[in-house]
This record gives structure tokens, C-alpha cells and sequence, in this order.
């Protein structure tokens, strides 16, 4: 959505230089910040990335997913013991 900004907004934008210019909604109080397209463009370009996961972050997903999922639950141990790789580790029980 683009809008056209007040004779007011544009004289703050321009004076402000380097400077955020900050508004207040007056009916909720909340507060805005207007900042050039630039900057913003920065900002996201130093903080955004939607590049492929790399494998750590892959693996962090697939981590919470399986606490989310419950996988560490003291419960589902059994089936650690059960694992065929894991050799004779529930034998020595």
C-alpha cells in the first residue's frame, strides 16, 4: 500500500537529515517510525536471509521438531534400547 504523505511528514522527513522521524497515533498511541526505502533495504539485507538453510539450521529444525513431536520424553527411551546400531547397550540392563 502506498500513500501520499502530508505537507507536514514531508517538511519533518526533509529537515530530519539523518535522523528517524517518529509519528504518534493520536486515537491508539501507537508510535511509527518513517525511514527512506534505503535504509530499509539495508536493514533487511543485514538481517534477512531467505537463502537456502544451511545444514545447522536444518538440523536445529528437525531437533525441535522431534521435542515438539515428544521424542524427549523418558518414556520413548525404550525405543533407543530397541535399536539395532546402538549394540548391546540394553543387554547389559
Amino acid at each position: 500500500m502506498m500513500i501520499t504523505i502530508s505537507e507536514e511528514l514531508r517538511q519533518a522527513v526533509n529537515e530530519s537529515k539523518t535522523k528517524l522521524v517518529h509519528l504518534v497515533d493520536p486515537e491508539t498511541n501507537a508510535e511509527y517510525v518513517v525511514l527512506p526505502v534505503e535504509k530499509l533495504a539495508a536493514i533487511l539485507k543485514e538481517s534477512y536471509d531467505d537463502g537456502p538453510l544451511t545444514f545447522e539450521e536444518q538440523q536445529w529444525l528437525l531437533v525441535q521438531a522431534g521435542i515438539r513431536a515428544g521424542w524427549d520424553d523418558p518414556e520413548m527411551d525404550v525405543y533407543n534400547e530397541m535399536d539395532p546400531r546402538r549394540g548391546n547397550e540394553s543387554a547389559a540392563r
